[in-house]
């Protein structure tokens, strides 16, 4: 996916000609004053021990010291939370099927059993109420499998082990979540206890899911497949564990609003790094593990392993000089070493232990259970209210015992305006929006997805978003206004695999009259992508630079074979516009690339057709219709009959004269463009069903699209 083409309304640009408004003074304000401030509930986990080693109990608020910075803070939330260590019984094993007799009692069971099923997934962990203690003396633990981080031996063997854990080793005590990641982070179970449902949910991961994305390389270990030069897979690399990065850091936030210790298993077959590129993400994962009060514990799924100099039967051996000199078996073991180092990283950052180079995966589950004991759960509101993300340094004492051995975190970032981001700070925030399973609407706008034939097997998909001009927050430079919008998105397909991204960003200026009359009119992007045929769906996000809003477009659209179907006529996507835009007078140009731009059907004689995204026009307004028929056998342009209706039910309100389309056709797509003008002066203001007819007499084929649209005054 490349992005094409970004542009704003021309009309912002033609106000600018007019005479500018007269200034008016700024009201005075109306109504009380409000005063607001901002507290930042900061919870601390203590764990008290005695010099034996075993939990100190019974002490109060008033016996612990808490300081901030070196300031003291008052303490407002505290309770002592008190684990069992004596696991329950095993369960039983499954019981045989019954026999036909006994099917139908069970048959009935199931059945009550079905009308009381929870979801298959959720969206979020079930949130606590600021400084409310949702579990009492139950111990937190988060199992989660990182799919694309495992090939598929090393998926069965991690489900094997949080069976074996689940089934043998929980205690009383114990509430377990389970989470996975593939093509996005998915919450399977929230915090339970029924370990007959944990079972279920464990059985039922999906064995293979995402394991083609597990760890890759590009050195000298990397196997030899005979295939022709492609692009080194570094960058891949740095985008993968960018993702599973993310994906735990989302997982961690998930959990932060409850106040208890919580410790998440990280199954993972290592993780790789390329040098410093992944460093700002495992950092920000790491900070809001420690905001959360969750303690990592990664399990290399790998477990105890003897490597070959030139690795084993799962891969093909590598090529080159490499074999001879060493340098392959150097590779490798570097490799290894350095994924293992960041899932240690990741441990020893958050409080947590990795379990490394052990076949016994379930015994790193287990050091989770076991370093999560009693503990008091500490709470202040901080005294210093700025949101500045600096670090602050907290120091917890107890005063009748100064033998005591307390283990806390020692400090935290605070939170940050966004006024205060820096570069990576943003495309965080971008990254994590767009990961998020539900919208975000602090923007809104409208998005609209065509298709048009390039060739048998690849279809060119422009993207139009639309935003109310009223929506954004301009800033003022030099007598001028300007704004940045920022723009990420992805194309996903059926199974969940990504075909195509998009990460651009516009400068807007805008002055006189064009800037004071922006709240009436949208501002438009567009961009577009070279796809086959398929189901998609296409995510979008754009974020004002100003403020910080985002917004969130998600359309779930298909391109159909145009080649399968040889009874109709087969036609591309119908745009409907207001407006044609002269490209030289486009406020901004986001591709210049002339071969891309000639890919796009909407430019024509470097002018474009923008879409009305919302199909709404004025009465005073021509609507341009444009669409393409294909002639994929012909030599030769075969006349196109074609009409605009306008429905209001079912009474015809107009209809154009028909458009006898002669010649046009292009040699390489086989495409027909079919374009109309419509005066709207005729229909009254409301709604009506727009429908373009095309008849191919010829062949005596026939098609139709129609689409709502509205008409004012």
């Amino acid at each position: 996916m490349r992005p094409i083409l970004a542009t704003l309304l021309a009309s912002l640009m033609a106000a600018s000609a007019q005479q500018p408004v007269p200034q008016q003074p700024p009201a005075a304000p109306k109504g009380p004053y409000k005063f607001g401030v901002t507290t930042q509930l900061v919870v601390v986990d203590i764990f008290a021990r005695d010099k034996n080693g075993k939990p100190i109990e019974n002490l109060k608020p008033s016996d612990f010291t808490v300081t901030e910075d070196g300031k003291p803070q008052q303490i407002k939330v505290f309770q002592y939370q008190r684990m069992e260590e004596t696991a329950e019984p095993p369960m039983p094993e499954p019981a045989l099927k019954p026999r036909a007799a006994e099917a139908a009692p069970a048959a009935a069971v199931k059945t009550l059993e079905a009308s009381v099923v929870k979801p298959v997934t959720a969206r979020q962990i079930a949130p606590a109420r600021p400084g409310e203690i949702k579990y009492k003396d139950r111990r937190l633990m988060v199992m989660f499998f990182d799919l694309i981080g495992m090939p598929i031996q090393d998926q069965m063997r991690a489900q094997g082990s949080a069976l074996k854990f689940i089934k043998t080793q929980m205690t009383p005590s114990d509430l377990m979540a389970i989470m996975t990641f593939s093509t996005d982070l998915k919450l399977v179970e929230d915090f339970t206890d029924d370990r007959d449902q944990l079972t279920r949910d464990v059985k039922n991961l999906v064995i293979g899911e995402g394991s083609d994305m597990a760890n890759t390389v590009s050195d000298d270990s990397a196997e030899d497949a005979g295939a022709a030069f492609t692009q080194d897979d570094t960058e891949f690399n740095i985008f993968n564990t960018d993702r599973q990065l993310a994906a735990l850091e989302s997982a961690v936030k998930m959990l932060a609003s409850l106040a208890e210790k919580k410790a998440l298993v990280y199954f993972a077959s290592g993780m790789s790094k390329t040098g410093v590129d992944n460093e700002a993400q495992l950092r920000a994962t790491i900070n809001a593990a420690i905001r959360s009060n969750v303690a990592f514990y990664p399990i290399d799924a790998r477990g105890l392993m003897a490597s070959a100099p030139l690795g084993d039967a799962t891969k093909g051996s590598p090529g080159g000089q490499g074999m001879y000199s060493g340098s392959s078996a150097r590779s490798a073991t570097g490799n290894f070493q350095s994924q293992q180092e960041t899932l240690f990283t990741l441990a020893a950052d958050t409080g947590g232990k990795a379990l490394l180079d052990s076949n016994d995966l379930a015994m790193g589950i287990v050091q989770a259970q076991k370093d999560i004991s009693s503990y008091y759960i500490v709470g202040y509101y901080s005294t210093n209210a700025a949101l500045d993300g600096h670090y602050r340094r907290i120091k917890v004492a107890v005063n009748k015992d100064l033998s005591a051995k307390l283990d806390y975190r020692t400090g935290y970032f605070a939170s940050k305006e966004f006024k205060k981001f820096d570069s990576s700070d943003k495309e965080r925030q971008l990254q994590e929006a767009l990961m998020l399973g539900d919208p975000i609407t602090d923007i809104s706008g409208a998005m609209e997805v065509d298709y048009f034939r390039l060739a048998r097997d690849r279809y060119f998909v422009p993207v139009e978003v639309k935003i109310p001009g009223s929506e954004l927050q301009l800033a003022r430079h030099g007598g001028a206004e300007s704004t940045r919008l920022d723009f990420i998105g992805q194309v996903k397909d059926a199974k969940g695999e990504i075909k195509g991204n998009v990460r651009d960003f516009v400068e807007v200026k805008l002055k006189g009259e064009a800037a004071l009359r922006l709240a009436e009119r949208p501002l438009a992007y567009d961009t577009g992508f070279t796809l086959p045929p398929g189901v998609y769906t296409m995510k979008f996000l754009a974020r004002d630079n100003e403020t910080g809003k985002i917004g969130t477009f998600e359309h779930k659209f298909a391109i159909p074979d145009l080649t399968t179907d040889q009874r109709l006529l087969p036609i591309s996507s119908v745009v409907l516009s207001n407006q044609r835009e002269a490209l030289s007078a486009a406020v901004y140009t986001a591709e210049k690339d002339k071969k891309l731009l000639a890919s796009n059907p909407l430019v024509q004689d470097n002018q474009k057709l923008i879409p009305s995204v919302t199909r709404v026009f004025k009465k005073a307004q021509d609507m341009y219709v444009y669409l393409e028929t294909y002639e994929p056998s012909a030599e030769t342009t075969q006349p196109i009959v074609a009409t605009v209706s306008f429905y209001r039910g079912k009474v015809k309100a107009f209809e154009t004269d028909p458009l006898v389309v002669k010649e046009g056709l292009d040699a390489k797509s086989k495409a027909l463009p079919v374009r109309f003008s419509v005066p709207l002066g005729k229909l009254q203001p409301g709604k009506y069903d727009c429908q373009v007819s095309v008849l191919n007499p010829a062949e005596k084929k026939f098609n139709f699209w129609r689409a709502a649209m509205w008409v004012l005054p």
